[in-house]
């Protein structure tokens, strides 16, 4: 069960990925806690993988500095891991 942290930054990142890709139904966005962190764990369809990274891994970066500030808000710490099918 997700805390309330953990399902709004669920749907955070879910929502700026779909708006990235061509193929927003492939984007999964998967939350494990531990304590006082979440680890996000994104995958979309292989071929949309690309613009989620973003030339050299500028727009990955971007995601996390929000996702860090939704967390700290929060009171949580959080790690984006972007995992390839």
């Amino acid at each position: 069960m997700l805390s309330d942290a953990g399902s709004e930054i669920q749907e955070f990142v879910t929502r700026i990925a779909r708006k990235l890709v061509d193929t927003p139904d492939g984007v999964k966005v998967t939350i494990v806690e531990s304590g006082a962190t979440i680890i996000v764990e994104l995958t979309a369809d292989p071929s949309d993988i690309g613009k989620v990274i973003g030339r050299e891994g500028r727009m990955a970066q971007s995601m996390r500095v929000l996702i860090t500030a939704v967390a700290t808000k929060l009171g949580k710490k959080a790690v984006l891991q972007i995992v390839e099918k």
